[in-house]
């Protein structure tokens, strides 16, 4: 069975995605970006909008399994460390950075989780 979570973000109707997805004992978040003037509340909002998504799964950000982090601009991710050390704290899961443009130049941030459903 496949469960899809819809967040009523802008652009999955524009683009045709889902924020969630579970199925086969996981639930795979899309990359998420967040809303705010900077990388840090950006971090933040994202964190929040997947862990909402990871509720609705019926799962949560404890029991996630891969993260991928995307920047455009590589240098603005150590601000972020505190946000993501406390979120995963004892359950950090494996984690990938990778430096890329994101959809619009307002964004400087946007993470993808994977978790156990």
């Amino acid at each position: 069975m496949i469960k899809r979570i819809q967040s009523g973000g802008e652009f999955e109707a524009k683009i045709g995605y889902c924020r969630a997805v579970v199925a086969a004992g996981f639930a795979f978040v899309a990359g998420t970006v967040g809303q705010g003037d900077d990388v840090v509340s950006q971090c933040g909002s994202a964190l929040e909008t997947i862990k909402n998504a990871l509720t609705e799964a019926g799962s949560d950000i404890s029991k996630a399994v891969r993260v991928t982090y995307y920047l455009p601009d590589i240098t603005e991710f150590e601000a972020c460390w505190p946000q993501l050390s406390e979120a995963f704290g004892d359950n950090p899961p494996a984690a990938t950075v990778i430096e890329a443009k994101l959809l619009h130049p307002r964004f400087r941030i946007e993470i993808e989780v994977t978790a156990l459903a």
